[in-house]
């Protein structure tokens, strides 16, 4: 039986701010760093073998500081593996790695935040007072409508779910311990599948910065518990 963890990021500065942020590469703040420590504390009983993120350094971050921040790692170091496909690629890949010394963090553009399009860098609350309250809640919390120029959720679960179909769940039935590190609909959108949720439910789920969720999961891919 494997261990599924899901986390979404710690909070980052533009979460702070009360931003649209998508996929504008900030940073966590101090918040959210030690977000990813209680994280990493909490996750120290398990051991975890195989790591996937996204390419926004703040779920990178996070993904970090649990796989360093606590006593039982093992002595394992994390090694991130990049996407030959990436720009400026320097041969990153070309390191097989050893398992019994590292945890591979193989980083992926599916995993990304949902891409926010032209509200990204703006005020949430003062964007309401522009647009009203309604057309925003239905950008923000609607199954497949879009915001000016950016994805729906379901645009991101497009993405998101053939990518934890085909890379990540043949780990878990492989009887490995996976983390996740990535972001609030990215996360939503494998978890609309792990817990079989309707796109009204999908919608309405909130996931919190830097608590993980658990799941046990068997060799056939079956859920057989989820904790926090």
């Amino acid at each position: 039986m494997a261990k599924l963890i899901l986390i979404r990021h710690g909070q980052s500065t533009w979460n702070a701010a009360n931003k649209f942020t998508g996929w504008v590469d900030v940073p966590l703040n101090h918040k959210g760093r030690q977000e990813a420590i209680s994280a990493a504390q909490k996750l120290s009983p398990y051991r975890i073998d195989v790591c996937f993120t996204s390419l926004l350094i703040r779920a990178i971050e996070t993904a970090v500081i649990c796989l360093t921040e606590s006593d039982l790692r093992y002595g394992k170091s994390p090694v991130l593996k990049h996407n030959a496909d990436a720009p400026h690629w320097h041969g990153w890949n070309e390191y097989e790695g050893d398992h019994t010394e590292e945890i591979p963090v193989f980083l992926s553009q599916a995993l990304d935040e949902r891409y926010y399009g032209n509200l990204q860098g703006l005020n949430k609350a003062q964007t309401a007072d522009k647009f009203g309250k309604e057309i925003i809640h239905q950008w923000r919390r609607s199954f497949s409508v879009r915001p000016p120029g950016g994805e729906s959720l379901e645009n991101t679960a497009a993405r998101t779910i053939p990518y934890f179909e085909k890379r990540i769940l043949a780990h878990l039935k492989n009887g490995d311990n996976v983390l996740v590190s990535a972001h609030g609909n990215s996360l939503r959108s494998i978890v609309m599948v792990l817990d079989r949720l309707s796109h009204e439910a999908v919608c309405a789920l909130e996931m919190a910065t830097g608590l993980p969720i658990i799941y046990d999961i068997n060799a056939d891919g079956e859920i057989l518990n989820i904790g926090q």
